[in-house]
């Protein structure tokens, strides 16, 4: 059996569970290929924390215990590792025994370049590097941010649709970008008539509202921040007679934008409560309508492409989403089951159709999902990609 090694942050991003659904994705999907799959992850010691946010040791803290948490129930007990310090400290199997199954290893995902112990990337006889933040990436890899590993990888996957197109802002910098859809285990789902207390006028979404990795430009263009589109967006529940929620991750300091939320009727949510977790994720998802969510502004300013993880496990439950535009169709249907909108108006017309034709678009959403994000699809491709048979 081919062994395959999928590296992303899990435990550095504690109590959130939608982001834990990207590795769970990859992994889960490279092993319905037939690949022995192991988890891998690495950890600072100062960023460990307690269940009140406050320091931890690595040991005590709830990062190991989310990750321990969430690999359990995906099935990966002793296909697991966790490494704190370079090594000095780890969950299931240490550095050395990593090492080893690195060097067996036919295939490394390694997920926005978390993977950077030595041993770890070089054993592996194929290497991916999986960009999940197309113009972030490319923006830190010209400021020297990124480490040299990531050309130690022979393939390099964006989730930018249009990398590499004339008409996309993103530059390549001499990486031969491939595009690739977000992976869906679509049995994780159940559909729209699986359970789930649906509320078909109900838009949610979850974000945090301000980047926590800053602004980017490329030739003198400084693009905004996702809370700069939602601002635009922040009048649309008074306009349209649907509930809009997000459960928003907000700093205290950015009172007067809660406010203004608030004010304009969005229900606020704590993320924490309703998806601090993989399993609840999925039951605020398929206890919703549909998804409306904008866009960081690079993703729409340079025509990326890019298309949420998040909503596509909304579709995959057979949710609607109603996006900001960032270029996504063709390589993504557009205008049933997935709704774009650039503009205010776009948006209040668009709410307004997903709600009146509900039944038509939750199909679509599904559709959409099986015949675009289905992992035996997006995995199988990438490995057909990079000469690897399963």
């Amino acid at each position: 059996m081919r062994i395959a090694i999928v590296a992303s942050p899990l435990a550095n991003k504690p109590l959130s569970g939608g982001h834990a659904w990207v590795p769970l994705s990859f992994a889960v999907g490279l092993r319905r290929l037939g690949f022995d799959v192991y988890l891998v992850e690495q950890i600072d010691s100062g960023v460990c924390v307690d269940a009140g946010g406050g320091p931890a040791s690595f040991a005590e803290s709830i990062n190991r215990s989310f990750f321990i948490d969430v690999t359990d129930e995906a099935g990966f007990a002793g296909r697991r590792a966790l490494i704190s310090d370079g090594g000095r400290e780890s969950e299931g199997f240490d550095l050395e025994r990593l090492r080893e199954i690195a060097a067996d290893a036919d295939l490394l995902v390694n997920i926005s370049g978390h993977a950077r112990l030595d041993g770890l990337v070089s054993g592996p006889r194929a290497r991916a590097y999986i960009d999940m933040d197309p113009g972030f990436t490319q923006h830190w890899n010209r400021s020297g941010l990124l480490p040299e590993g990531i050309r130690d990888h022979e393939f390099h996957f964006s989730v930018a649709a249009n990398i590499g197109a004339p008409d996309c802002g993103i530059p390549a910098d001499g990486l031969d970008w491939k595009p690739i859809v977000q992976p869906v285990v679509l049995d994780d789902w159940p559909t729209a008539e699986g359970g789930g207390a649906t509320e078909a006028g109900r838009f949610t979404t979850v974000a945090t509202w301000r980047c926590p990795s800053g602004l980017v430009s490329f030739d003198g263009i400084t693009f905004p921040d996702k809370l700069h589109e939602f601002r635009r967006l922040q009048a649309l529940p008074s306009v349209v007679e649907r509930r809009f929620e997000i459960a928003l991750d907000i700093h205290p300091g950015d009172v007067a934008d809660r406010d203004r939320l608030e004010a304009n009727g969005w229900q606020l949510v704590e993320p924490r409560v309703v998806a601090g977790d993989p399993e609840r994720f999925r039951d605020y998802v398929l206890g919703s309508g549909a998804e409306f969510s904008a866009a960081q502004g690079v993703y729409v300013g340079t025509n990326s492409g890019w298309f949420s993880d998040r909503s596509v496990r909304y579709l995959a439950a057979g949710r609607p989403v109603l996006v900001q535009d960032t270029g996504f169709a063709p390589a993504i249907p557009e205008g049933e089951g997935v709704v774009a909108f650039a503009t205010f108006e776009e948006a209040r017309l668009g709410a307004a159709c997903i709600a009146a034709e509900y039944a038509a678009h939750a199909a679509a959403a599904r559709r959409i999902a099986e015949t675009v994000f289905d992992s035996d699809i997006v995995l199988g491709r990438m490995c057909d990609q990079m000469g690897i048979s399963n």
